[in-house]
């Protein structure tokens, strides 16, 4: 994201972008970003085609259209599917866009193997939006905060991150609430946050591992249930389950060779406080029992893959096994 961040502030753009990955507000936020740089406040000039609007033919028909009165025609594909089906006239256009077009696809799906994406890799520049590291999250926060004349507590920032969970665009909406609830005080502290703060889907995930390890099954899977409810993808789930067994595992394995609270949470990359609660967690499970649930994460993942269950079925499957096993 480096060179977007050059390409905007030099305003020297590529021909083609595309900006695809899980995390929202980072591709929203660059999307726009580039767009308020190529084009400002010109529509006439602004060619947008949406999901089944996007056909090749009428991409390249608005890409071979010159400007009017303007330096560039932006050409905006978004959630096209173009990277998940053939596109071989779009693959083959893109060596000849005109010096006065530019390009810009966001994705929620991609396949990098398809030759679109290699394509683009080739004559234009992709950038991964994926979820943000905690400490890419901390930078971020302040930064947020410090334009707000705001200041949060290192314990705050901690029981914040642990309720907010790593979407950036929860992440904004909870730091505007914060905000609006500290009023005049610049200081945020930890009775603030969980006063005002929403426990999002990492927080829920701890517990559905906590109701695991105790064998209380019904539990488990209610607030699996309550994860869907809230419109949450079974895979995703899938993906969040399996993230914590694998950092109750590095836990696991740190503690083995330190004490140190600190020592663990900074090789395992986690704050101290969530370290603390995932030591204990992880008191419940052997290595070899948090090895072969990562191993049940994998096989649940390859059962949907190739149609052999529906992910909700296989994921509350996956939820009733782990409540037996050990």
């Amino acid at each position: 994201m480096q060179k977007l961040n050059q390409d905007i502030k030099e305003r020297t753009f590529e021909r083609v972008y595309c900006l695809f990955g899980e995390e929202e507000y980072l591709k929203r936020s660059y999307k726009n970003r580039l767009i308020q740089a190529i084009s400002g406040d010109d529509t006439m000039n602004v060619n947008r085609f949406v999901e089944k609007e996007a056909e090749v033919t009428a991409i390249i028909d608005a890409a071979e259209t010159m400007p009017f009165f303007a330096d560039y025609r932006l050409v905006i594909v978004e959630n096209s599917g173009l990277f998940k089906r053939e596109a071989d006239q779009l693959v083959e256009y893109l060596d000849r866009v005109p010096d006065t077009t530019i390009i810009i696809f966001a994705e929620s799906q991609m396949d990098k193997r398809s030759k679109l994406y290699k394509k683009i890799n080739t004559v234009g520049y992709a950038a991964e939006m994926g979820r943000q590291s905690e400490k890419e999250l901390q930078m971020w926060i302040l930064r947020f905060l410090k334009q707000e004349n705001k200041q949060i507590s290192a314990r705050a920032m901690e029981l914040f991150l642990e309720m907010a969970g790593d979407d950036m665009e929860n992440i904004r909406m909870e730091l505007e609430k914060l905000i609006s609830y500290v009023g005049e005080r610049s200081g945020i502290m930890p009775e603030d946050v969980s006063a005002i703060c929403t426990p999002q889907v990492s927080g829920q995930i701890f517990d559905m591992i906590g109701a695991v390890a105790a064998r209380r099954q019904q539990e488990a899977l209610r607030l699996y249930y309550d994860l869907l409810t809230m419109k949450e993808p079974p895979m995703r789930i899938l993906f969040l389950i399996a993230r914590q067994f694998n950092q109750l595992l590095q836990v696991k394995e740190a503690a083995a060779k330190s004490r140190d609270k600190a020592v663990i949470a900074k090789a395992c990359g986690l704050t101290p406080y969530v370290a603390g609660k995932m030591i204990s967690l992880s008191g419940n499970f052997s290595r070899e029992v948090l090895l072969s649930y990562l191993q049940l994460c994998v096989q649940t993942e390859e059962d949907v893959k190739s149609g052999r269950l529906t992910d909700r079925l296989a994921v509350e499957l996956l939820i009733i096994q782990f409540s037996q096993r050990r």
